[in-house]
C-alpha cells in the first residue's frame, strides 16, 4: 500500500494523476464483491471525479495547493460537509438539514487538496469500539474475510478503506480508542492527538472532554502529515529520534493482563525488537491504572456528555436507535451533577498522579488491544458483545482518560492476524511522539 508521500512523488513525476487514483479508488468502492457498500454511508463518486480533474489542473499550472493535492481521502460520517446531512451512523439524524459549511477539519484537508471520496461507516454514534452497525452494516475486517470478523470502532469504515485501498487514508474521531482500535485490528496506523489539539467545530460529539480528531492511515508518516494539516502546521515530518537511549516505559499490570496468545506473541516479540535496537524499556509501578473503571463506574463522562446531546433524540425518536446502542445511554440518564463532578475531579487527580510516575520515560508502551478481531458471530450475544467492548476499550481509553496523545502502529508478522503496537505521550507532546512512532515502526513493522 503507497503512503502519502509516495502518492504525492508519483503525482509530482507524472506518473499518476489524480483522477486516475480517484478512478482506481471509486472502482475499489463499488466493486459488487467488495466491501464498498459497508464502508461508505455515501460515496461521493461526481464530486471527488470533479476535485479531482481540478487538482490535475492547478498541478499542470504549477498552482496545487500541496504536494498532496489531488489524493484521495475518507471523511467519517461524524463530520460536517457542506450540503450534505450528517447522519453519525445512524438513522436518527436522516431528517436534519444539509450542513451549511465543512467541520474545519474537512475545510483544512480540502484546503490542502485532499479529494474527499466518501463519508464513511461507524459505529451509530461512535458509541463503541467494535465497529457494528445495525443501520448500514458492517465493513469485514481484512484478515480472515471470509470468516467475518469486526473491523473495530467506532472508525470502522475508516480503516477498511485504506486497507482496501479505497483511500489513501481517513479522518476520524477517538473518544476512547475509535481510531487506534480499528486501526490495530486492520494491520495500519492510528493516532489520536491531544483532545485539543485538533478542532473539533463541525463534528457531532460523543464526549466533548474527551474526543479528538486524527488519522487513520498506512505509516506514522502518513499520520504526522495530516496531523500537521489538521493543525495547520508544517507539512514536514521530524526526523525519527534514534532508539538507542531512549526510554519506553512499560506498566507494570494492567495492560498486558488478558491477552491472547497471538497478541501475546507480537507483543514479546515487538519489545525484543525494540531492546536489540537499544531502546530501553522502564517498567513503571502504575498499578493506579486499575482505578479508572471504578472512577467511570457510574457511566463516566462519556455517558454522561452523550446522555446530554442526545436527550432530546431519545426523547423523540428511540426507536430509531440500534437498541445495542439505545441501552448504553442509561447510565449517562441516571447520573447525578454530583456524580459528574466527581468523576471530573478524579480524573484530574489521576493524571496528576499518573504523570509523575511516567515522567522519567519518553513514551509509554502497551499492546493497543489484548486480543485479535473476533468474529462477527462470536459477538452475537449481547452480553459477550458488551463484554467484549469494554475488553477493547480497556487499553487505547487511558490515553483519552488522561488527557494524552497516543498512536497504534502494527506489531504483527505477515499473514497474521494484525496486531497493534501502542505509545503514550504526554499532554501536547504530540509531534514528539510521532517522532518516536516512527523510530519505533522501523523495527516492529510487518515487513521487518
Amino acid at each position: 500500500m503507497e503512503t502519502l508521500q509516495s502518492l504525492a512523488a508519483r503525482l509530482r513525476s507524472g506518473k499518476v494523476s489524480s483522477a486516475e487514483l480517484v478512478e482506481r479508488a471509486l472502482e475499489r468502492a463499488t466493486d459488487p464483491a467488495g466491501e464498498g457498500s459497508r464502508v461508505f454511508t455515501r460515496l461521493l463518486a461526481d464530486q471527488a471525479r470533479a476535485a479531482a480533474q481540478a487538482m490535475d489542473r492547478l498541478r499542470a499550472a504549477g498552482a496545487a495547493p500541496s504536494p498532496y493535492a489531488g489524493i484521495p481521502i475518507t471523511v467519517k460520517d461524524l463530520f460536517d460537509v457542506a450540503g450534505q446531512v450528517t447522519t453519525a451512523g445512524s438513522r436518527v439524524l436522516q431528517d436534519n438539514p444539509a450542513a451549511e459549511r465543512d467541520a474545519v477539519a474537512v475545510a483544512r484537508l480540502r484546503a490542502a487538496g485532499f479529494v474527499i471520496i466518501g463519508r464513511t461507516n461507524m459505529t451509530e454514534f461512535a458509541y463503541s469500539g467494535l465497529g457494528m452497525n445495525a443501520h448500514y452494516g458492517t465493513p469485514r475486517n481484512p484478515y480472515d474475510r471470509a470468516t467475518g470478523r469486526i473491523p473495530g470502532g467506532s472508525s470502522s469504515g475508516a480503516a477498511v478503506a485504506v486497507t482496501d485501498r479505497m483511500s489513501a487514508a481517513g479522518l476520524g474521531t477517538d473518544t476512547g480508542g475509535s481510531c487506534r482500535i480499528p486501526a490495530a485490528l486492520c494491520g495500519i496506523v492510528g493516532f489520536k492527538p491531544t483532545a485539543h489539539r485538533v478542532s473539533k467545530e463541525g463534528v457531532i460529539p460523543l464526549s466533548t472532554t474527551l474526543d479528538s480528531v486524527g488519522p487513520l492511515a498506512r505509516s506514522v508518516d502518513c499520520c504526522a502529515l495530516l496531523d500537521a494539516v489538521l493543525t495547520n502546521g508544517p507539512l514536514q515530518a521530524e526526523d525519527p529520534l534514534p532508539l538507542d537511549g531512549l526510554r519506553l516505559g512499560v506498566p507494570d499490570c494492567y495492560v498486558t493482563e488478558g491477552m491472547d496468545n497471538v497478541v501475546a506473541a507480537a507483543w514479546e516479540r515487538a519489545l525484543s525488537h525494540l531492546s536489540a535496537a537499544g531502546a530501553r524499556l522502564v517498567s513503571l509501578p502504575l498499578a493506579m491504572l486499575k482505578e479508572i473503571p471504578q472512577i467511570n463506574a457510574k457511566g463516566g463522562l462519556v455517558g454522561a456528555e452523550a446522555y446530554a446531546w442526545h436527550r432530546p433524540y431519545l426523547e423523540r425518536s428511540a426507536h430509531l436507535y440500534d437498541p445495542w446502542v439505545l441501552q448504553r445511554f442509561e447510565a449517562g440518564k441516571s447520573q447525578s451533577a454530583a456524580d459528574y463532578i466527581a468523576t471530573r475531579t478524579a480524573r484530574a487527580q489521576l493524571i496528576e498522579r499518573v504523570g509523575r510516575v511516567t515522567a522519567r520515560a519518553d513514551a509509554l508502551l502497551m499492546p493497543t488491544v489484548p486480543i485479535v478481531a473476533p468474529t462477527l458471530a462470536e459477538l452475537a450475544e449481547t452480553e459477550v458483545a458488551n463484554r467484549t467492548n469494554l475488553f477493547l476499550l480497556r487499553n487505547p481509553s487511558l490515553a483519552n482518560f488522561l488527557d494524552r496523545c497516543a498512536l497504534s502502529v502494527p506489531c504483527h508478522r505477515p499473514g497474521e492476524a494484525p496486531v497493534g503496537l501502542m505509545l503514550v505521550g504526554e499532554h501536547g507532546d504530540d509531534r514528539r511522539l510521532l517522532a518516536i512512532g516512527r523510530a519505533v515502526e522501523t523495527v516492529v513493522a510487518p515487513e521487518n
